[in-house]
């Protein structure tokens, strides 16, 4: 032991009230904590809820004056996160720390933050220009060519867009990603043109087949009858006859009908002696 250390006890034993003083001033101090600590507690309580009511009320009011469900979701999020930061300036003021020291911080430290920040700022900001320009809205379906993804908008957040594929898979891709991107919407329009090449041999009567193609048309009740209907030769292959086929569908009857009129053109060649051929090859072995 020290002679510093020996000193120290010999006056704490002279003096025993000088722990108990020293004890007592800092009750003051602790139960002032205490109450700085409750007094959050109690501000983070009460302001929660209140942001949740706040919330659902500028929800309730979007949704009313009938907003698209894509800004409903975005603002409502930007407003969270804003009464979120308001809140925590709040908490910040029960401690003793001001609004200005805070700003000072976050002032000194932009450039870092701006860094580090950046995808999430251009994703922010991809946020805005999709609610902006409205290259899709919520319920349509999309195809991303950037990362390939694709699936029905179930909903546009702040930083992401969420994509609900055909089997149920939930897609998330960055709002930055998608404004700096080329979008395909396939279903912004009513109406889509089914495309179909069917390969026929070269026996084969063109006219017959013209007309097996277009009695197959005729019987399928969801081509719309007042758009074009096309039936051409569109190529000679090295193994067939490319014929060509457009009709119109509605776009939400395109694949039901697509599906369908390829079954039936199948069943309708057979029916008529028209062959689909492929790709063979004959080989000849001789003897020695």
């Amino acid at each position: 032991m020290t002679n510093t250390e020996e000193q120290l006890l010999e006056e704490l034993a002279e003096h025993p009230g000088v722990i108990r003083t020293y004890f007592e001033g800092m009750v003051p101090s602790l139960l002032g904590f205490l109450i700085q600590l409750l007094g959050a507690v109690l501000v983070l309580f009460v302001g929660s809820r209140l942001i949740k009511v706040i919330l659902h009320i500028l929800e309730k009011s979007l949704k009313k004056s009938r907003a698209e469900t894509g800004v409903v979701t975005f603002l409502c999020s930007l407003v969270k996160y804003a009464l979120y930061f308001i809140l925590f300036m709040i908490i910040l003021g029960q401690f003793g720390v001001t609004t200005s020291s805070v700003v000072a911080v976050l002032g000194s430290a932009g450039l870092t933050l701006g860094l580090a920040l950046q995808g999430s700022l251009s994703n922010f900001a991809g946020g805005v220009l999709i609610l902006l320009l409205k290259p899709f809205v919520v319920g349509d379906y999309i195809v991303d060519a950037g990362t390939g993804q694709e699936g029905t908008v179930s909903e546009i957040t702040i930083f992401y867009t969420k994509l609900l594929t055909i089997d149920n898979k939930l897609i998330l891709i960055p709002n930055g990603t998608l404004s700096n991107s080329s979008i395909t919407n396939i279903s912004h329009m009513e109406k889509r043109r089914i495309d179909l090449i069917i390969g026929v041999s070269y026996e084969a009567n063109l006219a017959k087949t013209k007309e097996v193609l277009h009695e197959v048309v005729k019987k399928e009740a969801a081509v719309l009858e007042d758009e074009p209907l096309d039936i051409y030769v569109s190529d000679l292959g090295e193994n067939a006859v490319q014929m060509g086929l457009r009709v119109w569908v509605k776009n939400e009857d395109y694949w039901p009908t697509r599906w369908r009129l390829i079954e039936n053109i199948k069943n309708a060649l057979d029916e008529n002696e028209i062959s689909i051929p492929y790709p063979q090859l004959d080989v000849t072995m001789h003897e020695r």
